[in-house]
């Protein structure tokens, strides 16, 4: 990767065991540890620095928003942390990680959501850590499977808690921290609601999130879809170049987004489909930590056609505003369920999650047939696997609600996207700014919604829904979900086209079974979604251990594992 952190607890001739440092742009060694950063934003304002004097060391890797003061932003906080200690990290703003190192006290701490993960395993002799698995991975003489993993990822496409594929490879823990010999949580991330006017606050805050990241370098552009999320980006930051959308030249998705390029007075580009759209190849797969699945990484397929220095985008919009894990009041009726307002009074976590996340348990060959599940039908195996990680999510919240969105933020699925973005060009995470972060936690879950947004959105610009998403032509999601319905259902009515591609097809007419699962009928008849996750997971194994350690049926019924284990990663 070309923006990497790694480090060990110990001194360079360690560090030089594991990792060359001419792979660095910048090699810290201080009395308990050396570490190496590499950014493609290295030396601008707000990103990575770093910092060494009479009261320690310093190192900030990734965006950290700039303050008002000049001078080195690893020196103030180092100051900080000396007068404060942990406190100082409270103030922070941005998608980071942090190496500081006061009195004999050394730790590497994440951000407020772990917008980047830390790896960290016990290699011989000294304790290793970095941003990429794979090369943690490889600090390890002999890793061991961990079969937990395997059939998480299999099935939901995440990793719970915070274990690794292998037993040895662990992730610094959610809003939390890592010393040579233990681990830690801070508590930033808390929810803590109170009245206020939601939407104008929101309103404010989205300006003013973006506005500090409007000095990034060269060209700028932005993943911009029919959708609401990017609209706040475009209408507030007045430098965007180019917009880009994936799509087929001519749909709605595609038809729309050109108009709000227009609008807004920038360039368009449109990212064609092609089969590379589901590129499995290692270079691509690594992104997936072996803990996600790759598939949210849309736009991997179109790198060479993304001519810009500086990408925005808007993930985890949805997430933190927008309310899209929370469970929303609803009746059954046509094998559909239609929305009312407010949130279900009681909901059935393991249930709704497993549809969020794709969980397609229910399949024989993926489910029945693998005797090292210890439940007697999907619905068990997916309470057996997500009510433990939710129930964990009450010492941040004391609603069911607030845990139940903390549980989606601990496992942000989709950040492949933005790893594979980071990683070939200067990347602005606007989404995870303090202030918005603030917003989410101080505002009650049943005004965390669709009704809130728009409001805000329109705050920021009347004009904003002159062109409404496609398959949202009206703000209420109710009546959306309505015409949905009917157009599905009335002869010679279109219905809506969805804005993503049909990964059935691509898969299909790529050849993907014979290209990846040669040999393996048995696999060839699971969904499309299943066999690329599976494919995620022996490809990042061998990517990260130079060797074939598991085969398409053993990530089917993986060895040694029983899920009744419940088995908690430590140190």
């Amino acid at each position: 990767m070309r923006n990497e952190l790694f480090g060990v607890f110990g001194d360079r001739a360690q560090f030089t065991r594991f990792c060359s440092p001419h792979r660095f742009g910048k090699v810290v060694s201080t009395e308990h540890a050396t570490v190496g950063i590499r950014d493609l934003g290295y030396g601008l304002p707000g990103r990575s620095d770093s910092y060494h004097g009479d009261e320690g060391s310093c190192i900030i890797w990734g965006e950290l928003v700039p303050e008002k003061q000049i001078g080195s932003p690893a020196e103030r906080l180092l100051r900080r942390y000396a007068e404060i200690g942990e406190e100082a990290f409270d103030r922070l703003n941005g998608s980071y990680l942090v190496f500081v190192e006061h009195d004999g006290d050394a730790k590497v701490a994440t951000d407020a959501i772990r917008s980047w993960e830390c790896y960290y395993t016990d290699a011989p002799g000294v304790r290793v850590f970095g941003t990429d698995a794979s090369t943690v991975a490889q600090t390890i003489p002999d890793p061991t499977l961990n079969g937990r993993t395997l059939t998480e990822v299999t099935h939901f496409g995440i990793a719970f808690d915070d274990r690794t594929a292998f037993k040895e490879l662990h992730r610094v823990p959610f809003d939390g921290y890592l010393t040579a010999g233990g681990t830690g949580e801070l508590r930033r991330f808390v929810y803590e609601p109170r009245e206020f006017d939601y939407a104008d606050e929101l309103a404010r805050r989205l300006r003013r999130a973006i506005k500090r990241r409007i000095d990034l370098p060269g060209r700028k552009g932005l993943l911009l879809s029919a959708g609401y999320d990017s609209r706040a980006i475009l209408s507030q930051h007045p430098r965007i170049d180019i917009g880009y959308t994936i799509g087929r030249p001519g749909c709605a998705e595609v038809d729309v987004s050109r108009k709000l390029a227009a609008q807004y007075g920038i360039d368009h580009r449109t990212l064609a489909v092609t089969n590379r759209y589901l590129d499995t190849r290692p270079e691509i797969v690594q992104y997936s930590q072996g803990v996600r699945e790759s598939l949210h990484i849309h736009h991997r397929g179109n790198v060479d056609e993304i001519d810009v220095d500086t990408i925005y985008h808007g993930m985890l919009f949805d997430t933190l505003f927008r309310g899209f894990f929370l469970p929303g009041k609803g009746f059954e009726l046509f094998d559909r369920t239609f929305p009312l307002r407010g949130l279900e009074a009681n909901p059935d976590v393991s249930k709704h999650f497993s549809t969020k996340f794709g969980f397609l348990g229910d399949d024989d060959v993926l489910f029945s047939g693998c005797g090292m599940i210890d439940a007697d039908s999907a619905e068990e195996f997916a309470h057996d696997v997500i009510q433990p990680q939710y129930d964990a999510c009450f010492d941040r919240t004391d609603s069911k609600y607030n845990a139940m969105d903390l549980f989606a933020i601990k496992q942000k699925p989709t950040l492949p996207f933005r790893e594979h973005l980071a990683d070939n060009y200067v990347e602005s995470f606007v989404a995870v700014d303090r202030d918005l972060i603030d917003w989410h936690l101080q505002t009650p879950p049943e005004h965390r919604n669709n009704r809130t947004f728009l409001k805000a959105l329109r705050k920021l610009d009347d004009d904003i829904l002159r062109y409404q998403p496609p398959d949202r032509p009206h703000d209420s999601f109710r009546l959306n979900q309505i015409e949905k319905f009917l157009r599905e259902k009335i002869p010679g009515v279109p219905a809506f086209e969805s804005s993503w591609p049909d990964k059935q097809e691509i898969y299909d007419r790529n050849n993907l079974d014979q290209k990846l699962f040669p040999g393996y009928e048995e696999v060839h008849r699971l969904p499309p979604r299943v066999k690329l996750r599976m494919n995620d997971l022996t490809t990042w194994i061998e990517f990260a251990t130079g060797e074939s350690r598991c085969t398409p049926d053993q990530i089917l019924c993986p060895p040694q594992y029983e899920l009744r284990e419940h088995d908690v990663t430590s140190d």
